[in-house]
C-alpha cells in the first residue's frame, strides 16, 4: 500500500521494466556460515537507500569483519564509485562484480579503450586523438570524429563522440582491471550461492512486511534475522549444556 496508507512505503525499480512497491531489506552475510551479520530496512527509493549506500554504512558496523585482510563480495549494484571510494581506505580485497560495459555502439569501443593520463588530465581515444578532461569529468572529441576510420565502432552522434568519465572513473577503471583476476572471480562464484541461500531463508514466506513505516518493519527485520541466525547456528552444531551455549567444532 503506497503513500495514502503508508507514506514511507515507496516505488522502486529493480530493472527498467520491473517495478516493486514497499521497502528494501539490506543484509551483510558471512559466506562461510551463511550467518547474517548486519541488516537494515529502508525506504525502497532514494540515493541514501541504494544498495551501495546502505552497504557502505553497514560494513563498518559488522562486528565479525576482520580489521586486517578479508574480502568484500557483492554484485554489480554495490560497485558504485562511492562504494569503491569507501573501501579504498580499508585492507579488504574488493570482489564486487563491476558494472557491465555499455558501449555507444553494440560491440564497439568501451570506456577502457580510451586511455586516461592522470599527469596531464587528458583522454586519448582509440584513434590516438587526445582531448583535455573538463572539471565536470567530460572529454569531447567532436570535430576529430569527422572522417575518422574508427567512427563506426565509436559513435552515431552527428556531433562526434563525447565521453563522461564520472567522478570516480579511475577507481572504476582499476576495479574492472582487478576483477579480471581469476582468483577473485573464482571467489565471487564460490561464495555467492551461500549468500543467495541466506537471502532465500530471509524472504521465504516474508515478502510482505507486517507493519507500517520503516521503524516498525526494521525492528521486525532484526528479529527475523536473529531467529534465522539461531536456526542456522543450531544446524551448525549449537547446543546447550548446563544452561551454557556451545558450538560444536570440527
Amino acid at each position: 500500500m503506497i503513500s495514502t496508507v503508508d507514506p514511507e512505503a515507496r516505488h522502486a525499480h529493480k530493472t527498467q521494466s520491473r517495478r516493486q512497491d514497499g521497502f528494501k531489506a539490506h543484509v551483510v552475510v558471512e559466506p562461510d556460515t551463511g550467518l547474517i551479520t548486519a541488516t537494515e530496512l529502508t525506504k525502497a527509493c532514494g540515493p541514501a537507500n541504494s544498495d551501495a549506500a546502505v552497504g557502505a554504512r553497514l560494513l563498518p558496523t559488522d562486528p565479525t569483519a576482520p580489521t586486517q585482510g578479508g574480502q568484500v563480495l557483492g554484485d554489480s549494484a554495490y560497485a558504485t564509485g562511492a562504494m569503491l571510494a569507501s573501501l579504498a581506505d580499508t585492507t579488504w580485497e574488493v570482489a564486487l562484480k563491476p558494472w557491465p560495459y555499455r558501449p555507444a555502439i553494440p560491440g564497439g569501443f568501451v570506456i577502457d579503450d580510451f586511455s586516461y593520463d592522470p599527469a596531464t588530465h587528458t583522454l586519448t581515444c582509440p584513434a590516438g586523438v587526445t582531448r583535455p578532461v573538463t572539471a565536470s569529468h567530460r572529454a569531447a572529441f567532436r570535430q576529430a570524429c569527422t572522417g575518422c576510420p574508427l567512427r563506426a565502432r565509436c559513435t552515431t552522434s552527428a556531433k562526434g563522440r563525447s565521453v563522461n568519465l564520472g567522478e570516480h572513473h579511475r577507481l572504476h577503471r582499476d576495479h574492472r582491471k582487478q576483477f579480471t583476476d581469476t582468483m577473485i572471480q573464482q571467489s565471487y562464484r564460490q561464495n555467492r550461492p551461500m549468500v543467495e541461500r541466506s537471502i532465500a531463508w530471509l524472504t521465504r514466506g516474508s515478502r510482505r512486511t507486517p507493519f507500517r513505516g520503516v521503524t516498525a518493519n526494521n525492528n521486525w527485520l532484526h528479529h527475523r534475522v536473529a531467529a534465522i541466525n539461531l536456526r542456522r547456528l543450531i544446524t551448525l552444531g549449537l547446543s546447550t549444556t548446563n544452561n551454557t551455549w556451545t558450538l560444536a567444532t570440527t
